[in-house]
């Protein structure tokens, strides 16, 4: 793993997001209880502030400005021409289940074809506490070492990469993009003819549909 993903240096960043994000008041009461509003008020500060968090003299370029349907809500490139984009999540502790969209796996695929890529999720996690937002964990890892056993397929587009459950988040440190990726290739060779069969079956009832129409 590079030096940025090493795990010395991301205790050090997670240390960082956690104790700006609890020094500042990011929105007003009335909005604390949305989710929605919370991840884009982290999303939002973070954009501005995160480069802060990363360890001097790694950042040669930052970039925030993306569109809204990008893979990254930010992004930087380090003095190694490591290209880091981020995509920001949010999780309220007190929610008994989460299941966040990461990426399609065919956008990931391309994006992977360059070693020096690196998705990276960042996951800060909450709870509200006497009107205040409280962050008490924060994970910033590249994709492949979420293990597989906290990631599942759903059927948008190509496939979209999914968290199981945000309360359950697995970071694997001896995964390597190689291996990541070829459980990848293995999990859509199972995902794929279920999706066919799916069709099919939807085929099949629009037949009956044509045939109750017809007659």
């Amino acid at each position: 793993m590079n030096k940025v993903f090493n795990l010395p240096t991301r205790t050090q960043i997670q240390n960082n997001v956690l104790s700006n994000l609890n020094n500042v008041t990011l929105m007003s009461k009335s909005t604390l209880n949305s989710p929605r509003a919370v991840g884009d008020a982290v999303q939002e500060y973070l954009e501005t502030n995160f480069e802060k968090c990363l360890p001097s003299g790694v950042v040669k370029e930052f970039e925030s400005t993306f569109a809204r349907r990008a893979m990254a809500d930010f992004a930087f490139t380090d003095v190694d021409d490591n290209y880091y984009v981020i995509d920001s999540k949010t999780h309220n502790l007190g929610t008994a289940f989460n299941m966040p969209n990461l990426t399609s796996v065919e956008r990931l695929s391309r994006f992977y074809e360059n070693p020096k890529n690196y998705f990276s999720i960042l996951i800060t996690a909450y709870k509200v506490e006497n009107s205040k937002l409280i962050f008490e964990d924060c994970k910033f890892v590249p994709i492949e070492l979420l293990d597989w056993s906290c990631l599942t397929l759903g059927a948008l587009g190509w496939g979209q990469i999914q968290i199981s459950n945000s309360n359950n988040v697995v970071i694997n440190e001896n995964n390597t993009r190689k291996k990541w990726m070829l459980e990848l290739c293995d999990r859509l060779d199972r995902f794929y003819p279920k999706e066919i069969s799916k069709i099919k079956k939807r085929m099949d009832h629009f037949k009956d549909v044509r045939d109750f129409w017809e007659h």
